[in-house]
């Protein structure tokens, strides 16, 4: 049986379309048979009922020796569907049709039917059971018509079944087509689309599931609401008391200069700035997961992306972004600051891991951002992994491995895509992140 729940409905209804046709024909068929042979014996009966008097006239006063016997003419040569013959009392031929075989008709038969292996005999006896008239039809002819019957049923048949089978998909295709939205409502649900699921026009079986469905993504946004308000706001709780921390510390480092207390506070800054650093993209990856990354209205992405660039630039006191925009604006729903976050991400994940001073950013007119840079080339099973949290490539850089993540975790709610490549485009070496997507053509 096919898998799909269509496919196998129409299959049985069709088997047993045809399984009712064929049995519906083999009935009639009987019915047909049993009134050929009722229609026949009494044609047949008639036919001697008719033939006795004649016979009669013909061998009445008609002087003859024993072992005569008289056979009619035939005006003109023909074959004969009914033969019969006439016998007296002794059983001896005294007349038959032209095309007769005395040897198909059984001796001692009286009044009444009798069917052999090839033909149905009827006898009629007449002159107070002096004279006997047998008549008989052959059983091919009945069973030749018994087939012209069944053609003449099956024919329509022939006909019906396609027709029936056709709308036997149909009317299943019809009745299946609430379900087909239903799963079509599912699977065009954005990433972070848990909203309850319409149940119009489902059938009454199919509500339960729809049911436990929205129960579930009740459940489960209930759950991903509580995980990322937990990051954001412990991220956030954790920024004063690290602050706090940090400047204690660099207090502790400008008192203890000289001292082998100093290089030790050096370290607790060098942790604590580390540990900022984490409390902010654990930030950022909460709102990343989030349901707001998309605006109402398009925006132009050309001045977030200057902006971001030339704050970079300032903290890093380089000029070593080299940054290329279309002339055109580059209108997309993505919020500003959603897609400030994942530019930046994508800057400083490529100056902290470039070996060279240049990082090449582009941002073309159809929405695709590109962020490259030159280094070793990094194999492909790691690229495959390094948009999963916490995961690394082979570096001696500081980071906490969450960058790449929050960047493809923010594509994805806009309905955008992250490829990464190395070596970058048109270079020997390198990595290069792209971000696909991001006009309103595409979100």
């Amino acid at each position: 049986m096919p898998r799909s729940l269509q496919a196998r409905m129409a299959v049985l209804l069709a088997a047993g379309l045809i399984v009712f046709s064929l049995a519906a024909a083999f009935a009639v068929f009987h019915v047909l048979r049993g009134e050929i042979d009722r229609m026949s014996d009494s044609a047949l009966q008639e036919t001697a009922q008719r033939l006795v008097p004649l016979a009669v006239m013909d061998i009445v006063d008609v002087e003859r020796q024993p072992g005569d016997e008289q056979r009619i003419a035939a005006v003109r040569a023909h074959h004969e569907l009914l033969t019969y013959i006439v016998r007296d009392q002794a059983g001896n031929m005294i007349l038959q049709s032209h095309d007769a075989n005395p040897a198909i008709f059984p001796p001692g038969l009286t009044s009444g039917f009798r069917s052999t292996p090839t033909h149905r005999i009827y006898a009629e006896t007449v002159l107070q059971g002096t004279v006997t008239l047998l008549i008989a039809e052959p059983l091919v002819s009945r069973q030749r018509a018994g087939l012209v019957a069944a053609f003449a049923v099956l024919r329509p048949l022939l006909l019906l079944v396609p027709l029936g089978l056709l709308g036997t998909w149909l009317m299943v295709r019809s009745g299946l087509r609430p379900i087909r939205r239903f799963c079509e409502g599912i699977g065009g649900r954005g990433r972070d689309d848990l909203s309850p699921l319409s149940k119009a026009g489902l059938p009454a079986e199919i509500e339960p599931v729809a049911d436990s469905v929205n129960e579930l993504m009740n459940r489960l946004g209930r759950a991903l609401t509580a995980e990322r308000s937990f990051t954001a706001n412990s991220a956030h709780e954790l920024r004063t008391p690290i602050a706090a921390a940090l400047a204690q510390t660099q207090r502790l480092i400008a008192e203890a200069q000289g001292s082998q207390l100093e290089e030790r506070a050096r370290t607790v800054e060098t942790s604590l700035r580390t540990l900022a650093r984490l409390s902010e993209k654990l930030m950022q990856l909460a709102r990343a997961e989030g349901a707001h990354i998309l605006a109402d209205v398009p925006q132009d992405l050309r001045p977030v992306l200057r902006i971001v660039v030339e704050d970079i630039r300032r903290a890093d006191q380089s000029n070593r972004i080299f940054l290329t925009l279309p002339e055109q604006e580059v209108d997309s729903r993505i919020d500003p600051d959603a897609f400030a976050i994942l530019v930046r991400n994508l800057i400083e994940n490529a100056i902290r891991h470039g070996e060279s001073e240049v990082v090449r950013v582009v941002l073309s007119a159809d929405g695709r951002l590109s962020v490259a840079n030159r280094g070793p080339v990094v194999p492909v099973d790691t690229l495959a992994r390094l948009t999963e949290p916490f995961e690394r490539g082979a570096t001696a850089a500081t980071g906490s491995g969450l960058g790449l993540a929050i960047v493809n975790a923010i594509a994805q709610a806009a309905g955008a895509r992250l490829h990464l490549n190395s070596p970058a485009s048109g270079c020997p070496d390198g990595f290069e992140a792209v971000v696909e997507g991001l006009t309103p053509a595409r979100i």
